[in-house]
């Protein structure tokens, strides 16, 4: 049987994302981003495509990292201004019925505790239909707005992110048991106080006892998606993500990454499988493949070197504007996202990467233009190195995400490479077939299952004690 590719809507609560300077092509709408309207005109597009997944990208600062300043992100809105992911997400849940709705937010942003509260909130609201992506961020600007002097380091934000999440864990899957939830009229007994427990955590970063004050969703956790391509980002993912977003420069790449990351999370005490491998692609589609080249060529007009630039110098923390475009990029103290550059030499054996290398590495090195039948040729050719998933990006929207609809994917259906209507269950159960719809037994989650009972009354008779 022909696996079929899960499909994500990727985009930004902005007017420039990833493809800087189309925003001003005239079929463009990305102006309209602070419109409600706009975004529900969109994400009806993706249900009407059977998109697996809607998700939202999300910044949280702007550093002056590019020539020197930060004129370019301003001037050219290159992620500047941005809006929250989440609030979005859930005005978008009463629009939609069927899609996931996934949302962007960092360690840094929220307490782990309220974080846990308005997830759990959106999953009831959606009746099961949130993702979370989790980020730790790489701008010192983010750090900055958050009480810090700069970013913490690479590695340091690996283990500040393996807390955090094991806290949303214990609040998500520890504190209440599967039973608690009687909801008895006749007895007046909505809850049993017994089945509810506080999860006792203590740390230099954290103190929280709990308990959740929410109520299990559908899934009790959101799905787990990470996009860190590093080393630490990878075994991050291994150990606790179901999907990764990657953007390996062709299928080879592809192909080499997935299998290093099964290793790991094989390791991890998980299966491969457990975590799906979504490939970061953009299209641009014509009747033929000298359409398409056209339409290309057209769209081309509108990019803007400097925003491209400026936008892998804030994610590398370096300013590539001041830099000879033929140095090699390992000889910089990078300290932002590793993956860019172990992306491109995992693409291109034996070459290192250089400053000129990473001006298209974010974008035009993982666009496919052509035919219909020819992106459903490149498609096969992708999933059959590894990839479980498209994350599609858009050049302009909504007109890069309709184009696919109407004329790809009616294609990739009939190649059994698309779904034709939606699965019944929550987004974990869809991209998982046959699971249920919560995390599996090997999910380190699983391990605070039913931790926390027994401990629930000395802790409330220390607090009374105070």
């Amino acid at each position: 049987m022909t696996k079929r590719l899960i499909f994500n809507g990727f985009s930004m609560n902005v007017v420039s994302h990833i493809y800087h300077g189309l925003w001003r092509h005239p079929e463009s709408r990305q102006v309209d981003f602070n419109s409600l309207d706009y975004w529900v005109d969109l994400v009806r597009t993706f249900e009407r495509g059977k998109f697996d997944n809607f998700f939202l990208a999300d910044v949280l600062g702007v550093d002056p990292i590019y020539k020197g300043s930060w004129d370019t992100y301003i001037r050219e809105a290159v992620q500047i201004p941005v809006n929250d992911s989440s609030t979005l997400v859930g005005a978008l849940i009463h629009a939609t019925e069927r899609i996931g709705l996934t949302f962007t937010s960092s360690i840094l942003q929220d307490h782990p505790f309220s974080f846990a509260r308005r997830a759990s909130t959106l999953d009831h609201l959606s009746k099961g239909r949130i993702g979370w992506n989790i980020v730790t961020s790489v701008s010192h600007n983010a750090a900055q707005n958050f009480g810090f002097d700069r970013i913490v380091p690479h590695e340091e934000r690996y283990a500040w992110a393996a807390e955090y999440v094991d806290i949303v864990y214990k609040l998500w899957e520890g504190s209440w048991d599967d039973d608690a939830v009687r909801a008895d009229r006749v007895a007046n007994i909505y809850a049993d106080p017994s089945k509810i427990h506080r999860i006792h955590h203590e740390s230099a970063r954290y103190k929280v006892l709990g308990p959740h004050l929410t109520e299990p969703s559908a899934q009790r956790t959101p799905v787990l998606f990470q996009a860190g391509s590093s080393r630490a980002g990878r075994a991050f993912a291994a150990l606790n993500a179901e999907g990764t977003f990657i953007v390996s420069l062709n299928p080879q790449a592809a192909r080499k990454l997935v299998d290093n990351v099964n290793q790991q999370v094989v390791a991890a005490g998980r299966k491969a499988g457990d975590l799906k491998y979504i490939q970061g692609l953009s299209f641009v589609v014509g009747s033929t493949d000298e359409e398409a080249q056209r339409k290309a060529r057209e769209l081309d007009e509108y990019a803007s070197i400097d925003g491209l630039l400026a936008h892998i110098s804030r994610d590398l923390g370096i300013d590539l504007g001041l830099l000879d475009p033929d140095r090699p990029v390992d000889e910089l103290e990078i300290e932002g996202v590793q993956g860019y550059i172990r992306n491109f030499e995992e693409a291109n054996p034996g070459r290192r990467a250089l400053v000129r290398d990473l001006g298209h590495a974010l974008a035009y090195n993982t666009r496919i233009v052509g035919s219909p039948e020819t992106i459903a040729d490149a498609l096969t050719e992708w999933r059959d190195a590894g990839i479980d998933g498209v994350n599609l990006i858009y050049q302009t929207a909504p007109a890069t995400f309709v184009d696919f609809v109407d004329h790809v994917t009616p294609l990739l259906q009939a190649r059994g490479l698309a779904q034709r209507d939606y699965a019944p269950g929550t987004l974990r159960e869809r991209l998982f077939p046959g699971s249920g719809p919560r995390l599996n037994d090997r999910h380190p989650a699983a391990r605070f299952r039913g931790a926390f009972s027994g401990n629930d009354t000395r802790a409330d008779l220390a607090l009374a004690e105070t």
